[in-house]
């Protein structure tokens, strides 16, 4: 990619639309969890992202809020599906770099908190057995082993007390 191109890439983030649309993406200053309206900023070691076909980025204060969103994108942004995403990143917990989500594990029900309390803490797959001995996590899941209920549920240790929407 070219500096030309990533500079642009970079300043017309949600109204780009490059060849170069799967690539993650920083989030401004200015830019909300698309589920829970808090500043992505400040939690960018969380920073988790959509990214649609058109170009157009959503962002998440964690992998939590961008799996609510996932499983339910037409309640957050009615003119998108699953079919319209083009890729998914997550921030590694080791490594605090962009991961495409597919290719880490989830920890749920760990010591360790996000922004919006408990979270799907994300780690590379030869970290995860050490990050559940560190952190007390109940178990490890692949992307396409979540689904909606154990966004709710009590085993995947979350819950919705002090939660802000």
């Amino acid at each position: 990619m070219s500096k030309k191109s990533l500079i642009i890439g970079l300043l017309l983030l949600t109204i780009s639309v490059t060849a170069y649309a799967a690539e993650p993406h920083k989030a401004s200053k200015s830019d909300k969890c698309a589920v829970c309206g808090m500043l992505v900023g400040p939690h960018s070691k969380w920073l988790a992202q959509i990214i649609f076909k058109d170009g157009t980025v959503a962002f998440f204060d964690g992998p939590k809020d961008m799996f609510k969103f996932y499983f339910d994108i037409p309640k957050y942004s009615p003119d998108k599906t699953q079919a319209d995403i083009e890729d998914i990143y997550v921030t590694e917990y080791y490594t605090a770099k962009p991961v495409k989500a597919q290719t880490v594990l989830y920890v749920v029900g760990s010591d360790v908190m996000g922004p919006m309390g408990k979270e799907f803490v994300p780690v590379t797959p030869d970290k995860a057995n050490n990050f559940m001995v560190d952190h007390k996590g109940q178990k490890s899941l692949k992307f396409d082993e979540i689904k909606a209920a154990d966004l709710q549920s009590g085993d995947a240790g979350m819950s919705h007390s002090g939660h802000m929407h």
